[in-house]
């Protein structure tokens, strides 16, 4: 139980904190996808379910709040926590650079994606541009923030993890 409330509280607050602090500290617009960090960090984490339910809240309250289309955000997100899912058995925790990877790769795909969705169906053919200005901004902004998130969030995963066996 004290998992699943401690998950509700880091999507909201990653949720907050990309929408809102971030927007301030916004470099040519862009802003770094706390929320794929959350997403990919709990999948692979945790496993493929915690992956999907985290990706598809993480999702949602984007869709809700900021979305075009409903179910969009939620349906990315949660194949992201699936795929980082996969990946369970191959983590270590001492090891940052399955994470680091994994997280780069799921912006880059989110964001490839989103292109796809939002601009080369309605006929705008800028793929480079898009990707030079837009994409790989944002990955490199997320992997710097993921460098100081994402040991907050795993050293949490592990306190929660030692509870729960002490219980």
């Amino acid at each position: 139980m004290r998992k699943k409330i401690t998950a509700i509280i880091l999507v909201l607050f990653c949720f907050l904190l990309q929408t809102t602090l971030f927007h301030a500290l916004a470099f040519n617009g862009i802003i770094p996808n706390l929320l794929i960090i959350l997403t990919a960090s709990y999948g692979f984490m945790r496993g493929k379910k915690t992956g999907l339910i985290t990706g598809f809240f993480c999702g949602f309250l984007l869709d809700i709040f900021f979305g075009s289309v409903i179910g969009f955000n939620a349906l990315i997100y949660m194949w992201i926590g699936y795929m980082n899912g996969s990946f369970r058995k191959i983590f270590f925790p001492e090891d940052i650079k399955l994470p680091m990877f994994m997280i780069v790769l799921s912006d880059f795909i989110y964001g490839c994606l989103s292109y796809c969705v939002f601009f080369l169906l309605r006929g705008r053919f800028a793929v480079d541009y898009y990707l030079i200005h837009i994409i790989l901004p944002e990955i490199v902004y997320t992997v710097f923030i993921s460098m100081f998130l994402y040991p907050l969030i795993l050293k949490l995963d592990t306190w929660l993890e030692k509870c729960e066996r002490e219980e």
